[in-house]
């Protein structure tokens, strides 16, 4: 089976144009360099260039460069993995609001992974970014109050939070809501 990327092409002058605006210190270029790089569109492939333009604008407090290097120190890609470093990334980026970076601080504390292992904490964080219509974390909460994780178990609370999530495109939320639904609650 095969998969075509619907991403838009990106032309070698504004590749140009990009890396010149990242040379001049602009980090949201710095972090759309890093993302090209990342991804390989209208580059080659290269996590190591990936991680050097990310660290650049992540510097200059760019979030999105900030949570990508989380992203890349939790899964190990152009650097060692460490989810120390994941954990201290991802909370400077959810501090900011970021709610990706939220939910996987969540996740960070629900595993204890990099931070000490903590519900109360992972719930936190799942809530700050589910209340920013973050999917992901929405699900998860619909997830932790159907089975009553770290939570009471609230089925009537489970089936919102998985209509929130199927809102917002999680076809598995939808499900669980629909079979919750089916099922009185």
């Amino acid at each position: 089976m095969l998969f075509f990327s619907m991403a838009k092409a990106v032309s070698p002058t504004e590749v140009q144009s990009f890396r010149h605006a990242a040379d001049q210190g602009d980090a949201a270029a710095q972090s759309r360099l890093g993302s090209l790089y990342e991804t390989g569109q209208g580059v080659r492939q290269d996590y190591d260039e990936a991680v050097k333009w990310y660290r650049l604008a992540a510097d200059k407090g760019n979030i999105s460069a900030i949570y990508n290097l989380g992203m890349f120190h939790a899964y190990g890609k152009g650097v060692r993995q460490d989810y120390v470093e994941a954990a201290r990334l991802f909370r400077l980026a959810a501090d900011k609001g970021d709610a990706a970076a939220q939910s996987n601080l969540g996740k960070l504390y629900e595993k204890g992974k990099g931070v000490r292992q903590n519900d109360a904490e992972a719930l936190q964080w799942y809530r700050l970014a589910a209340d920013q219509g973050y999917a992901a974390a929405q699900f998860i909460l619909g997830v932790k109050y159907a089975n009553g994780q770290g939570v009471r178990e609230d089925k009537g609370v489970a089936k919102e939070w998985f209509g929130k999530s199927c809102d917002n495109g999680i076809q598995e939320g939808c499900d669980k809501y629909r079979e919750l639904k089916q099922k009185g609650f």
